[in-house]
C-alpha cells in the first residue's frame, strides 16, 4: 500500500506530495502508509499527513538520539525507543507546577474535578432494529401499554421487565444499577443525563429498540473537594507542560536537522504520550 491509494496525482491540478525527509534521510511513502492505521482521521489525507507527522518527529528524535551517542546506526526498535526516553529525560525540562498554579487550575476547571451525576436505573428493553419500521412501530405502541400500566402500578416492574424485556437485566427485574455517564449505550445515556427521578412517560429510542425508564434514585454532579483530587490536578498541569515543553523541543530539533515535505503542528509530539 502507497500513498497512491489516495489517487493524489489523479485530481485534476494536483501536485505530487513533496518527499518526506529528516536530516536528509527519507522516510518512505511505505512507512507513512503502514503508520496511517495508527492514527484514525476523516480522511485518508488527515490519516497520512497524522502519520508522515509521527514519524517525522520519531526520526528527530532518532537522530537527537544518535547525536548523542544515545543509540547506532541500524539500531532495532526497542533500543531505539530506551535511546529516546533516555533522550527526553535528559534534555526535556519541564518544570513542576506549583501550589498556587494547581489551585488557580483548580478553581478554573470545576467541571473537571466533579463526580458526574450517578442515577439508580430500571429498564425494560423492547428490541427491534433499527432498520425494522413495523417492528419498531409494534415494539413503541406495546411501549405506551406498559408504561400505562406502570403509572397506575409502578410496583409492577419488576414482573413487567421479567415478562417483556429482551435485555439480560431482566434477570434482576430490569435493574441496571447505579450508572455514571459513558456506561450506557450513548443514546440512552444522553436521555438519562436530564431525566428527574420517577417512571419517565415515553418510550426512548436506542439501536437496540425501545427503552422504558424508572429512575429510582438521582443524585446531582458534585464538585470534589480540592483535597481529593491534588494528585489529579497536578497529573493533568504537569502534562500541559511537558506538551509545551515537547512542542518546542521538537520546533528546535526541526530547526536545526532540517524537516522537508511536512511542517510540525501544535500536537506533533502527541503520540508520544498516549
Amino acid at each position: 500500500m502507497s500513498m497512491q491509494m489516495i489517487d493524489i496525482e489523479e485530481l485534476p491540478g494536483a501536485q505530487t506530495p513533496p518527499p518526506v525527509s529528516v536530516g536528509g534521510r527519507a522516510i518512505s511513502e511505505a512507512d507513512i502508509a503502514a503508520e496511517m492505521q495508527y492514527h484514525p482521521a476523516d480522511s485518508a489525507g488527515s490519516a497520512q499527513l497524522k502519520a508522515a507527522r509521527a514519524l517525522v518527529v520519531r526520526e528527530l528524535l532518532h537522530q537527537r538520539a544518535q547525536q548523542l551517542g544515545l543509540t547506532a546506526e541500524g539500531s532495532d526498535a526497542e533500543a531505539v525507543d530506551e535511546a529516546v526516553a533516555q533522550l527526553l529525560e535528559a534534555e526535556l525540562a519541564v518544570p513542576e507546577p506549583s501550589e498556587d498554579d494547581c489551585r488557580r487550575f483548580y478553581a478554573a476547571h470545576p467541571e473537571r474535578f466533579s463526580q458526574p451525576v450517578q442515577l439508580d436505573v430500571r429498564h425494560i428493553l423492547l428490541a427491534a432494529p433499527p432498520d425494522d419500521a413495523e417492528a419498531r412501530d409494534a415494539q413503541y405502541h406495546l411501549g405506551v401499554e406498559l408504561l400505562e400500566a406502570l403509572a397506575e402500578h409502578p410496583e409492577r416492574m419488576t414482573e413487567l421487565a421479567q415478562r417483556y424485556s429482551d435485555c439480560p437485566s431482566r434477570e434482576d427485574g430490569g435493574e441496571l444499577g447505579r450508572l455514571s455517564p459513558g456506561q450506557t449505550v450513548a443514546e440512552l445515556d444522553r436521555a438519562l443525563k436530564h431525566l428527574p427521578q420517577g417512571l419517565h412517560d415515553r418510550p426512548l429510542a436506542s439501536r437496540y429498540g425501545w427503552h422504558l425508564v424508572m429512575v429510582d434514585d438521582r443524585q446531582e454532579s458534585r464538585r470534589l473537594p480540592y483535597e481529593a483530587v491534588t494528585e489529579q490536578v497536578r497529573l493533568s498541569l504537569h502534562e500541559q507542560a511537558t506538551r509545551r515543553a515537547l512542542r518546542h523541543y521538537l520546533l528546535a530539533l526541526e530547526a536545526e536537522l532540517g524537516v522537508q515535505g511536512v511542517s510540525l503542528d501544535d500536537d506533533s509530539g502527541g503520540s508520544l504520550m498516549r
